[in-house]
């Protein structure tokens, strides 16, 4: 299936949270998200899951109905509501639609967990002791990495400290403003010259 397009228009700051596992996003993004709020923002946050999940239960009302053929299926009441929704046929989660989704609900910014392949801005946690290489000299979206060890990186991405929360939320908490001069990505061929 192809994806949508994403649009990395001005209205709608966008942030890929970008790691290999282990490193600890889901955890970072959970002691983040409260000090972001605090700041003012209205933070949406998308996550990418790499199988199968539920959130309604078997035998409620919104898991039969959805079984049945709801597409999709709304739950709500006055403090919750879930959209759940069947996606057969398809190999991944498309970001361009889930970024619509939210879009209606008119947030500050968008922290995108996963999706690593999609060209959207990113933040790369980075632990050396995962055993993986840093993303940032292959991927050029890459705009920042915060990881818990100095790590040579290309002129013009930024080091943040992954253990200096208040750091991370700073530089997060700007990203709206600097979103406008940020929605290209870096050009490799010529950090390769320097």
């Amino acid at each position: 299936m192809s994806q949508t397009r994403l649009d990395l228009d001005e209205r709608l700051p966008l942030l890929g949270i970008a790691a290999w596992s282990g490193t600890g996003k889901t955890t970072l993004l959970e002691r983040l998200l409260p000090r972001l709020g605090e700041r003012g923002l209205r933070v949406a946050v998308i996550k990418h899951a790499h199988h199968g999940f539920d959130v309604d239960q078997p035998g409620k009302d919104s898991y039969r109905l959805r079984q049945a053929g709801a597409a999709p299926m709304l739950v709500a009441s006055r403090t919750r509501l879930a959209l759940m929704m069947e996606t057969p046929g398809r190999d991944e989660p498309d970001l361009g639609q889930l970024v619509e989704m939210v879009r209606l609900q008119a947030p500050d910014l968008v922290l995108v967990e996963g999706f690593k392949a999609w060209p959207l801005p990113k933040l790369e946690l980075y632990r050396p002791e995962v055993g993986k290489a840093l993303r940032v000299a292959e991927d050029p979206w890459v705009k920042a990495v915060a990881s818990d060890a100095p790590q040579p990186l290309p002129e013009g991405v930024e080091a943040l400290d992954l253990n200096d929360l208040e750091a991370i939320a700073a530089w997060i908490a700007a990203w709206p403003a600097r979103w406008p001069g940020e929605r290209t990505p870096r050009t490799l061929a010529e950090e390769t010259a320097r």
